[in-house]
């Protein structure tokens, strides 16, 4: 007679928090300023804003958009802000910086009204493998929420997971 195979993880009172499910969908694209540029270097105004003004911008609606400065091109900071400027009504969201801080700014976005209440006093664990770009930066700010309310945190996954925090018994 076999024995039943019995799921511990799925009849325990463990929680799984999976930083993957708050990824935003859409696209991310690296627009760089250097298209603006004459030669891609040099910042003459009047025809920085015209290439902006004649650029089409459409072609960003609904994207997560990174405006990159490369470290060789030096421009006022103005320059980055006048693309943010023309890219606010179309785009979902646009920061200065690459597509890393991209990543960042959307996690810290979606972590900042992350709700904890349904954690309060539980055994959490946050998901370990994800198969989107989920910044350490995210990680440290949801075990930094959930640590004062959780009776237990760890990381990881069921199988194999590392303990971060436990609640002193008093």
């Amino acid at each position: 007679m076999a024995k039943e195979i019995v799921n511990r993880v799925a009849n325990s009172a463990l929680q799984v928090i999976d930083l993957e499910e708050l990824y935003p969908r859409g696209p991310r694209t690296l627009l760089s300023i250097t298209v603006f540029l004459d030669e891609g270097a040099v910042l003459r105004e009047q025809s920085f804003r015209d290439r902006l003004k004649n650029h089409n911008w459409t072609t960003y609606e609904d994207h997560f958009v990174a405006v990159y400065c490369p470290e060789d091109v030096l421009v006022p900071q103005w320059a980055t802000l006048l693309l943010v400027r023309y890219l606010q009504p179309i785009a979902k969201s646009a920061v200065v910086g690459t597509i890393d801080d991209l990543e960042r700014y959307l996690f810290v976005e979606k972590l900042a009204v992350f709700d904890t209440t349904p954690y309060q006093n539980g055994l959490v664990m946050i998901k370990g493998c994800t198969n989107k770009p989920v910044p350490q930066q995210a990680m440290g700010i949801l075990a930094a929420k959930l640590i004062p309310v959780v009776r237990k945190l760890s990381y990881g996954e069921a199988c194999s997971s590392v303990p971060l925090y436990s609640k002193s018994k008093k």
